[in-house]
């Protein structure tokens, strides 16, 4: 009976205290390790930035792979310049009128007095045929002058008539022939200007440019707003040259006869033998640069006025290897030696990848690249000891 009447309440068991006091361990263990957790991120994130802080990317400059002559290596100056034509002329008419007719287009080759346009003409040719009317009227009048001063001749020999008489028919031959010499150069005049409606090509040459069109009014001085001075303009194909500015501080280096090597801004791979033929005796003082003339040694059908065009000029006593192929090259300091073979850098996502590359002849300042690389690719332009495969490069000024 005494077990029955026993107190049973200290048995229970107290589930309050059993799960917080379980439950507080792994609470702990969790924020450590969550405290673990964010102090590595923070310590990678500031390693990241520290290791971008002390080293970082390298500063360069990009370059291409271009075609050079050989004889580029012996430029000792390069100058810019444009292809303009020796003979050249704006051809205009000497007279006033409208113009009628235009038998040219740019482009044509023209003739040395071939036709090139015509201007209205019915009042000079209407000029020229009263000159001429005159003319014979003049030339009338002379026979029977001279008939007359022939029979007072023989007259007077006989003592017909007096010497006063004589004199008179002489005076009168003598007035017909000023009269027919004043009328002949009457007709020229008219002729010449029968002629100024014409507008002849001067020498021969292809039309560069039209001035004017059909029904336009072409006056020698253009006075009005709406008339033209020149009808066409044309050049002389055979007599294309090079005019260059050199600078003031590198004129030296240019003499007289000096071989040149001439490469159009339009055909970059096609190179023109030249030599100079005057430097001019005056300087540009704006641009603080001398006139150059530069003579084409051979030329083609693509060479035209005004196109832009690269002057080298050549050591004395080199010739222009014109003929020669161009090599791909690239500025030697752009070349580097790593693990024993010669290599380039070009720039992929910020970073510096070495491309092995095949070296050639030595060009100036430039080598040649036989293998690795093509016309055009970009390559970092100068490689020191710091640059290496997957360096960290950013281009100067960015």
């Amino acid at each position: 009976m005494a077990t029955k009447d026993a107190d049973l309440s200290s048995l229970r068991i107290d589930r309050k205290n059993t799960v917080t006091g379980s439950a507080r361990p792994r609470q702990r263990w969790v924020r450590r390790i969550v405290t673990w957790g964010l102090t590595l991120v923070a310590v990678a994130v500031a390693a990241h930035f520290l290791r971008g802080f002390l080293n970082p990317p390298l500063e360069v400059q990009l370059v291409s792979a271009a075609l050079n002559s050989p004889s580029q290596a012996n430029a000792v100056l390069t100058a810019s310049g444009y292809v303009v034509a020796r003979r050249k002329a704006a051809v205009a008419s000497k007279g006033t009128g409208r113009l009628v007719f235009l038998g040219v287009d740019e482009g044509d080759k023209v003739k040395k007095g071939q036709v090139i346009a015509r201007l209205e003409d019915a009042d000079v040719a209407a000029a020229r045929a009263r000159a001429q009317e005159n003319l014979r009227v003049a030339e009338a009048e002379l026979h029977d002058a001279k008939q007359t001063l022939e029979r007072n001749r023989v007259l007077l020999k006989q003592g017909v008539i007096a010497q006063s008489e004589y004199d008179g028919a002489d005076m009168r031959y003598r007035r017909v022939i000023a009269t027919i010499e004043s009328a002949r150069f009457g007709v020229k005049e008219a002729d010449v200007a029968v002629e100024n409606t014409l507008i002849v090509a001067p020498f021969d040459g292809t039309v560069l440019k039209k001035n004017a069109d059909v029904g336009e009014i072409v006056a020698p001085l253009a006075g009005a707003a709406s008339s033209k001075a020149a009808v066409v303009t044309i050049a002389d194909m055979s007599s294309l040259e090079v005019d260059a500015d050199v600078s003031e501080a590198n004129i030296t280096k240019v003499s007289p006869e000096q071989n040149c090597e001439i490469t159009l801004d339009a055909y970059p791979q096609q190179r023109y033998p030249g030599y100079v033929t005057k430097i001019v005796p005056t300087a540009d003082r704006a641009k603080a640069t001398v006139l150059v003339k530069i003579r084409f040694k051979d030329y083609d059908q693509k060479v035209l006025p005004e196109m832009s065009a690269k002057i080298s000029f050549l050591k004395a006593g080199t010739a222009s290897e014109a003929d020669a192929k161009p090599l791909l090259t690239v500025p030697a300091a752009a070349v580097a030696k790593r693990n024993g073979r010669d290599v380039v850098f070009q720039l992929k996502d910020d970073r510096a990848v070495e491309v092995p590359v095949s070296l050639g002849q030595r060009l100036g300042a430039n080598v040649e690249i036989q293998q690795g690389l093509k016309e055009g690719d970009k390559v970092i332009g100068k490689v020191d000891d710091k640059l290496a495969h997957q360096s960290k490069v950013t281009l100067a000024g960015k």
